[in-house]
């Protein structure tokens, strides 16, 4: 039987559905703001969504770009994201077709369903902090899949290419997402929604304590952007200053 520490909820379709609606709500909708502002999508790229969700970013860049870009693929752990693509492929103009799908896997394991210099670039929200690796021999949680799943972003990006993402602040409060969430609240389905968001929460700072997951300082992150090789890293905050957006790029 597995120990509480090593229980994923993650690929649960609850779990991923808990987090369908945050896109609707003002702290969310600032961050998805100032990530697309940082990717600058354009006609005729290529883009991986990492840790994709239902796929607001997904469809930011494909509203961006006024479906002109080439391809965008999204990519999560939680199998219950692919109706959410498939709903947002019937509702996106114009019809996306099979230039925007969606890929079931853990990125935990790194990223080698994808070939080197697959994509010209790749977006993440609020997900490359949940890579998870864990070292049987000491019994300790490691950074092993975080540092990994950089490197893989690296080779599987083209040369000028930019990595966007977001990643929480180290210890993020919750609880402020929520207040500046309240607003945005008009029915009892999204109450819900936010109160097992919240729950959710709770778990992911318990398990990031014990260094399961990996709510860094921005210095830490950039020199991990730095280490394998990404160029001119920058980050600003967002979020409700709860989390910071990182741009870095793939040299020429």
């Amino acid at each position: 039987m597995p120990t509480l520490t090593r229980i994923n909820l993650w690929p649960d379709a609850k779990c991923a559905k808990a987090f369908w609606g945050q896109q609707h709500v003002a702290p969310y909708q600032e961050l998805l703001r100032d990530t697309i502002a940082w990717a600058e999508p354009k006609a005729n790229e290529r883009w991986l969504d990492l840790g994709c969700g239902s796929g607001p970013l997904t469809e930011a860049i494909w509203k961006q770009t006024n479906g002109q870009v080439r391809e965008v693929i999204g990519t999560d752990c939680a199998a219950a994201n692919e109706k959410a693509y498939e709903h947002l492929r019937q509702t996106l103009t114009p019809p996306p077709g099979e230039r925007l799908t969606f890929r079931c896997h853990n990125f935990s394991d790194g990223l080698a369903i994808f070939e080197d210099g697959e994509f010209n670039h790749c977006i993440s929200g609020l997900s490359i902090t949940y890579a998870e690796s864990f070292d049987e021999a000491t019994q300790k949680w490691t950074t092993v899949a975080y540092d990994r799943l950089l490197g893989d972003v690296y080779r599987v990006m083209r040369k000028g290419g930019k990595f966007v993402f977001s990643v929480n602040v180290p210890n993020p409060s919750w609880w402020k997402i929520a207040r500046g969430s309240i607003t945005n609240l008009t029915s009892l389905k999204q109450l819900r929604r936010s109160w097992r968001m919240m729950k959710y929460g709770r778990w992911l700072k318990k398990e990031a304590a014990i260094g399961r997951f990996h709510y860094l300082p921005a210095e830490v992150v950039t020199q991990k952007l730095l280490a394998v090789g990404f160029t001119g890293v920058e980050h600003r905050m967002s979020y409700r200053d709860q989390a910071y957006v990182f741009r870095a790029w793939k040299p020429w």
